[in-house]
């Protein structure tokens, strides 16, 4: 009798616990390494065995922590710290032993997320010179690009806007990483994806 109370007192801890950790983990979204074919799927996937954090030669990939509730030791990447390099190899892929990580034969096969600019706080959209995004951009001119307008009331000076084509950006965070705009975050994010990749032709 008293183990059956032992074991069940042990079970409820335990679903506490697990509890705690989906509160813990709410609405977050996280960035994933390329190859990921949406949350279900790596979750249902991924063993947390850290190979693809080895494998990536710019430490990109790092283990989600505490907060992220029951993604805690799932792969991700912090854009602001380090963004994806979209290696033509994509070690990453390749040593992820469960396919978690899959299906990349070329970066344009690459979905992590959209870059998403938020206007208010861009520089260029705030009528001053920048284009760090523009210009970083691994896929510029494709991903993103520059559109060219006069000023609001000035005949004289033009604005210099990045603007995102969302079926192009493959995500990687590189322009998140670079972003001048430095007061509270960058002024552009990625949103990752959660779904299903998308068709490509």
């Amino acid at each position: 009798m008293r183990g059956r109370t032992i074991v069940a007192v042990l079970a409820g801890a335990a679903c506490a616990v697990q509890g705690a950790l989906v509160a813990l983990g709410g609405d977050r979204k996280l960035l994933r390494p390329p190859g990921s074919q949406g949350e279900r799927d790596l979750m249902a996937r991924c063993v947390r065995c850290g190979k693809c954090m080895l494998a990536c030669p710019y430490t990109a990939i790092a283990p989600a922590g505490f907060d992220a509730g029951i993604s805690q030791g799932t792969p991700f990447i912090d854009a602001r710290t380090q963004a994806c390099r979209l290696c033509e190899n994509t070690p990453c892929v390749k040593a992820c032993p469960t396919d978690a990580l899959r299906d990349i034969d070329r970066i344009t096969d690459i979905h992590m997320g959209t870059a998403v600019i938020d206007e208010s706080r861009c520089l260029s959209y705030r009528s001053l010179r920048c284009e760090v995004c523009y210009r970083t951009c691994p896929l510029i001119d494709s991903a993103i690009s520059i559109e060219y307008s006069m000023r609001e009331g000035d005949a004289i000076h033009a604005t210099f806007a990045p603007v995102i084509n969302e079926e192009n950006c493959v995500g990687c965070g590189l322009c998140v990483e670079r972003c001048p705009v430095d007061d509270g975050g960058s002024a552009i994010v990625i949103e990752p994806r959660t779904g299903r990749l998308r068709a490509t032709s």
